[in-house]
Formats: C-alpha cells, structure tokens, sequence
C-alpha cells in the first residue's frame, strides 16, 4: 500500500558530496524546487547506500518518510535515478518501517555510550592481536570465548551489508531474525554464527581487554575500547523509507540469495 494519498508537492532533496549527486541535486530542484526539511512531506536523498544510512539518522526525530535516489556507489537501499513525474512516483511508492538495533556500551574509562544501528552493530579488534569475546543471548553464555577479528549482530537491512561480506546469511525483511556473524573466527573455528529471535538481547563481555583491545561501531557511532557491549532491536524508534512497487525492498533481500 502507498504512503501518500496524493502526489507530495513539497519535496526537500539533500545530496551527498559526489559529483553525480551534486548534479542531480541541481536538476531536481530545478524541475520540483527545494523545500526545507521543515515544511517538506518528503526526503529524497541522492547518493549511495552510505549516505541513505546517513539521512536515515539525520531526520530521525522527523518522522519523515526518507526516498532515495542511487546516484553513489551501492545502491542497494536506493531507487533507481529518473528525474521525470517524481510527485507521481513518491505517491506510488510503498513503505518500509525499520525499527534500528540500540546499542549500550561500557568502555574502559568508566563511560557509557548509547547509539543504534540500521544496519548492524560491530565489534572489531583494534590492534595485531585478535580479540577475545564471550558472547551473551539473553543471560545464557552461548559462546564462552570466541577468538576472532570480530563480531557482529545485523538486522535484516544490513544482513546483505558487511554481514553478507562477513559470509553471514541473508535474512528475509519479513523473517524477523537478526543475524550473528564472526569475522574471520580462529577459534571456535567451525562457529559460523546464528539467527538470534529480533528480541533477543545479545552480550559481548571483553576478555583481556588490555592486552586485546575492542571497538564497537553502530553504523557510523564508533566507541572505542569497550569492556562490555549490548545489543537489542529497538520497537521504541521507527524511520520510514519509501520504495517503488516494481523493486520492493524484500524482494531485492530475497533475491540477493540467489545471485552467483
């Protein structure tokens, strides 16, 4: 079903810094104006995947449905660029609601950091020597020490991101999992990782964190030596992106299980 009952006249576009966006930028506004984020029913965003990530976070507190234009890099959140009947195109287009991950961090300074993630939450090791974890799934120990170049937990969104990169499974936008991926795993080495319930809270404990230090990163939020990390999906926040009927977001997911 549409988002909008009309053709919205008052548009607000934002671009990246790459010279195609910057481009386009100019061209849209040219055709359709440039209202500002606070009298528009509409973001398009004109960029790549990162930037749609970005502007996801930007008008967060806005409420606004957020439509992107693949004029980056990846464009895997984005629709395909044709400036033409754009009014006509947003009224057809159909929502997506993501609820984001929140993560909690404790680091070794005694501070506590909150941030959330769209894409996935990520613990990475920050020096030569690979990081010890043990990990959490609501209080149960389900990994006791997992030695490893990382972890990370992704939502269904980001399970095609650095999680597919990381050869963690493709999860159905419908599916309501959220996956557990190893970076390269040393030990234990056959663990590939799991499907974890979207509310299931996940705990990453440091082990020998001095010797072993760990950064955590929600989507651009980085903390760096943590000693304890948190991870849950957040029904609290919600952000809207729209999509066209004829390439819906779930059934690029799907497909991208299938590709060789």
């Amino acid at each position: 079903m549409a988002f909008f009952t009309h053709p919205p006249r008052k548009i607000a576009f934002v671009a990246s810094e790459h010279a195609t966006a910057q481009a386009a930028l100019a061209e849209l506004s040219k055709l359709y104006g440039n209202a500002t984020p606070e009298e528009a029913e509409v973001i398009v965003a004109l960029g790549g995947d990162g930037f749609m990530l970005e502007t996801l976070h930007r008008f967060l507190d806005r409420g606004m449905p957020i439509y992107g234009f693949h004029r980056g890099s990846v464009g895997f959140l984005m629709n395909n660029y044709e400036p033409e009947a754009l009014p006509e195109r947003l009224a057809r287009a159909e929502p997506v609601t993501l609820h984001p991950l929140e993560m909690r961090a404790h680091d070794r300074h005694g501070k506590h950091h909150r941030a959330i993630a769209f894409n996935e939450v990520s613990l990475l090791r920050q020096e030569r020597q690979a990081a010890k974890l043990r990990i959490r799934v609501d209080d149960v120990v389900r990994v006791d020490e997992l030695m490893s170049d990382g972890v990370l937990v992704a939502t269904p969104v980001g399970s095609t991101a650095y999680n597919l990169s990381a050869h963690g499974p493709i999860v159905p936008l419908g599916a309501d999992l959220l996956a557990l991926t190893p970076i390269s795993a040393f030990r234990p080495r056959r663990w590939r990782g799991a499907l974890l319930p979207r509310a299931a809270q996940v705990r990453f404990e440091i082990l020998e964190p001095e010797k072993r230090p760990v950064s955590a990163t929600a989507d651009f939020t980085e903390v760096r030596d943590v000693l304890e990390v948190e991870v849950r999906e957040t029904r609290a926040i919600a952000q809207t992106a729209l999509f066209d009927p004829e390439h819906k977001l779930e059934e690029r997911i799907l497909k991208e299980q299938f590709e060789t």
